[in-house]
């Protein structure tokens, strides 16, 4: 079984939250390790919101449905960006049987993208 979900988002948007609410916005959305390679960087913050999104569709929830920093995308040097799960997205993908999620991020200088593929096992629960 395969999930999908994919995401554009525009980086002039997020940097305009970023600029009225930084701390507010950082705080509720990314993990302290996705602001620590951000660094601040409009289309890398940007990226990683589509991510989030993406992979909430796959998860069948919505923003509503699942807290912003119980999905995070990290990034080994020199290796391509990853999702990790925490709390209630971990909680949500282990009953959906899924096993994996591949990412792959793009932007351009105006739209960031995301799209997430959920692996799950063939005997696993469909919502």
């Amino acid at each position: 079984m395969i999930y999908t979900g994919i995401d554009l988002i525009e980086i002039p948007r997020v940097a305009g939250v970023l600029e009225r609410y930084p701390k507010r916005f950082l705080e509720k959305v990314f993990t302290e390790g996705e602001q620590r390679y951000a660094r601040g960087r409009a289309h890398q913050l940007a990226s990683r919101f589509a991510a989030k999104e993406a992979v909430m569709k796959v998860l069948g929830t919505g923003v509503r449905g699942m807290p912003w920093k119980s999905i995070e995308v990290t990034r080994k040097r020199g290796g391509p960006p990853e999702i990790l799960l925490h709390g209630p997205a971990k909680a949500r993908a282990e009953k959906m049987g899924i096993t994996r999620i591949a990412l792959s991020l793009s932007h351009s200088r105006d739209f960031a993208t995301a799209s997430a593929v959920g692996e799950a096992r063939d005997d696993a629960w469909r919502p």
